[in-house]
């Protein structure tokens, strides 16, 4: 069977509960190659659907006003992407609701609940899906010798950083800074850790048996 080439990629992730044989249940997402912001959104429309410049960030801009001023005052906004209201949390834990008062309550958000033509026109099902090929959550963790063999390959250079040792060991960013960090600690660790700007950099301590090429 030829090996599907398009559609949309996910990734599996681990549940936090577990199936009969023990292991976590699996869930799908998808790998989110690229983030569009409203400057990319203003610059489409001013390309290709013959708006001027600048005209989507004011509409925006004007919703998002109109928008929140309704939210504060505790109503509901419809708009054909969905309904926006205001989300509110009970502080404490309360059985009698005469003994509720409104010092009670805080503003605990914003609730949406998208449209049905938006869920519909936003289907992404078309192509079909294709698994992108990385460990299941955090489990090569488990695995010395493939993070041993992901350091090999981030550590060329004498050093690493949280994003490059992210690309090949497939760590979330918390759980590749837990490892590195983890390689700095003890009485013989095997980095050292500093910063330069805003990026901790991994220095591979001398002392060290080198990094094969």
């Amino acid at each position: 069977m030829p090996r599907k080439t398009d559609g949309i990629l996910f990734e599996l992730q681990p549940r936090p509960t577990k199936g009969d044989d023990g292991k976590p249940l699996l869930y799908a997402e998808p790998v989110i190659l690229r983030k569009y912001n409203l400057d990319d959104i203003d610059d489409f429309c001013a390309r290709y659907r013959h708006t001027s410049r600048g005209e989507m960030k004011r509409l925006f801009d004007l919703l998002s006003e109109v928008t929140t001023t309704w939210l504060s005052e505790g109503c509901r906004v419809e708009t054909p992407f969905g309904s926006f209201a205001p989300k509110l949390k009970l502080l404490g834990d309360h059985t009698e609701p005469d003994k509720v008062t409104g010092h009670d309550v805080r503003y605990g958000g914003i609730e949406f609940i998208p449209s049905k033509q938006f869920v519909s026109d936003a289907d992404c099902s078309h192509s079909g899906f294709r698994r992108l090929k990385t460990s299941v959550g955090n489990s090569q963790m488990n695995d010395p010798k493939t993070m041993e063999e992901a350091l090999r390959q981030r550590c060329r250079n004498g050093y690493t950083t949280i994003s490059t040792f992210m690309e090949f060991s497939h760590l979330k960013r918390k759980s590749a800074k837990a490892y590195l960090d983890s390689l700095c600690e003890g009485d013989h660790p095997r980095l050292r850790r500093y910063h330069e700007g805003r990026t901790w950099h991994y220095l591979l301590l001398p002392t060290t048996s080198p990094v094969k090429k």
